[in-house]
């Protein structure tokens, strides 16, 4: 499989050893700022090497650009914008074949599915969301804690996010979701649901140990999107 890159941070230069350990061919990256890069760099607006497959861990600036100007299947895992990057990728998948996850963790994926099925068993427990990253993240919450809240929403209709308690002088009400951020160190990534009930608490973790398992899990995604039709898929569809 021939991949192009979007971005190439931290996440992009995980992605592209394990790809080459699987025998992937990287054909080059496509950033907003040339610098000594070891593949090819490209911008948006330059003409791209032939590739199978787009994986962009990026930012939203550039992944918007890159979204509507692509003619090859397109793995999103950029977080920031979520409703803009959505919006632009379902414009695109009459033509394409793309595909959004705030978190390319299948453990995640499954952390969502039992989140579905425990909000309606627990309706008289509050909920409290947290989630740590290390100090270098720039945007708060993270994607992966908006799709936990998202999630929760549409099981318990009436939720309402709260980010800050320091100016509210009235106790909690049930339609409260806590969002609470930490951000510090070399965290990977840690999401934890906490359920509150009376005389009794459930905590629901997912703990990353390491960027290789979002790496690796977007190149799972590629290696079945490429033989997909056009259409928009997410880890409930692929």
């Amino acid at each position: 499989m021939r991949i192009l890159l979007a971005g190439y941070g931290a996440m992009n230069v995980r992605v592209a050893k394990l790809a080459e350990e699987r025998g992937h061919v990287i054909t080059g990256i496509i950033v907003n700022r040339q610098n000594d890069y070891p593949y090819p760099a490209y911008s948006v607006e330059s003409d791209w090497p032939d590739a199978d497959v787009i994986i962009d861990f990026s930012h939203p600036e550039l992944s918007l650009a890159l979204i509507s100007k692509a003619q090859l299947p397109i793995v999103m895992a950029t977080t920031g914008q979520k409703e803009n990057i959505i919006q632009a990728l379902h414009d695109r998948a009459a033509e394409l074949p793309v595909f959004f996850s705030a978190n390319m963790s299948y453990g995640v994926h499954i952390l969502t599915e039992i989140i579905k099925y425990s909000v309606p068993l627990l309706q008289n427990f509050d909920i409290e969301l947290t989630e740590k990253h290390h100090r270098r993240k720039v945007d708060a919450p993270s994607g992966t804690l908006v799709k936990l809240y998202d999630t929760i929403k549409e099981q318990r209709a009436q939720s309402t996010p709260v980010y800050d308690r320091t100016n509210i002088h009235s106790a909690r009400t049930a339609e409260e979701v806590g969002i609470n951020v930490v951000r510090g160190g070399t965290i990977v990534g840690e999401h934890e649901v906490l359920f509150a009930g009376h005389d009794e608490t459930i905590q629901i973790i997912h703990r990353a140990q390491s960027k290789d398992i979002f790496a690796s899990g977007s190149i799972d995604v590629a290696e079945q999107l490429i033989n997909r039709p056009p259409g928009y898929y997410t880890f409930d569809t692929l």
